[in-house]
């Protein structure tokens, strides 16, 4: 090679993203960040931790957790979506960050379809309708009766466009009730809601649901779409006679990285996954929240794209308009 062929590829070398260099080495000794964009304690930043730890020891480099709550998921998505694409920023949510936000919102900060890739997901959670005790609730139709006989009755929820609020929508609109979604940021201060009695149901994950179980303040009254094998008794909606094709799909939890991400590094990515999730302590955790096992690249994005449209038609069928 001449000595000015050299140099310019010299040059062109230097000059490339860290990404293209980075695929020789993956990860580097800096380290890796896993963005949750929910508030600590809930379910997603539980799974989120333990799989942050289970990857650190597969890697052998340090994987740290950080929250960035807020909008139902899209500040840290979109935090995500500008990081440098060299696999060293991890996108780690739920199905509201990366289905519903593009019906629920005019302007997310991010394109699911252009600016991540799905990596791995873990399908399924079977998410209890819980009551406050005080309401007398223990069926699904009690519910209906309870709602009606009230004429108004808040209803919390994780985030807007969430699965609970998406539930609460299908359920006004079945029964004719006027069930008011209250909107927290993450889990744990919803199940506060419920049990300080600002709230007088709450949807969300069994394990967390614990804080007022536990309590005696609250009890289960049905499931959305999957059974908990922990409360086997208790009927899913469609058992009980709600509806909507809503109630027939169960989301996912997940992990995406910025779109410009080599997949050679997201295919290692979701291989990592798969081996953390596989690990006994972290399935532990995953059988509490009624989740399965995680799937590879292709498997993921496969149910990504089966559950879409429903999720979509869903919120089209309700009239709900971005904000």
């Amino acid at each position: 090679m001449k000595r000015r062929q050299v140099i310019i590829a010299g040059a062109s070398l230097l000059a490339a993203p860290a990404v293209v260099r980075a695929q020789g080495k993956y990860p580097t000794e800096r380290p890796i960040k896993l963005v949750v964009p929910f508030a600590a304690a809930g379910p997603t930043d539980i799974i989120g931790r333990k799989v942050a730890e289970k990857m650190t020891a597969l890697l052998g480099q340090t994987v740290i957790v950080e929250n960035k709550a807020g909008a139902a998921g899209s500040i840290g998505a979109a935090d995500v979506a500008r990081a440098e694409p060299d696999g060293h920023t991890i996108l780690c949510s739920i199905s509201t960050t990366y289905v519903m936000n593009r019906v629920m919102m005019k302007n997310p900060g991010y394109d699911m379809d252009k600016d991540l890739t799905l990596v791995s997901v873990i399908p399924g959670a079977g998410l209890p309708l819980c009551a406050s005790l005080a309401s007398g609730v223990k069926t699904l139709d009690d519910f209906v009766a309870f709602a009606r006989k009230k004429g108004q009755v808040n209803f919390g929820t994780y985030s807007a466009g969430s699965s609970p609020h998406m539930t609460i929508n299908e359920l006004n609109k079945q029964y004719g009730l006027k069930i008011e979604p209250i909107h927290y940021r993450g889990e744990a201060p919803m199940w506060t809601g419920l049990l300080d009695g600002t709230l007088d149901a709450a949807m969300g994950s069994y394990t967390a649901a614990q804080t007022v179980l536990q309590g005696d303040k609250a009890v289960v009254f049905a499931v959305h779409s999957k059974k908990v094998d922990a409360i086997p008794d208790i009927k899913t909606l469609p058992e009980q006679g709600a509806t909507s094709k809503f109630f027939t799909i169960s989301g996912f939890t997940g992990w995406a990285l910025p779109k410009a991400v080599p997949q050679p590094i997201v295919d290692r990515l979701a291989e990592l996954c798969v081996a953390a999730n596989s690990d006994p302590k972290v399935k532990e955790v995953l059988a509490t929240f009624v989740l399965e096992p995680a799937l590879g690249f292709k498997e993921s994005n496969a149910l990504y794209q089966r559950e879409l449209p429903t999720w979509i038609e869903s919120a089209q069928a309700l009239g709900l308009e971005p904000v």
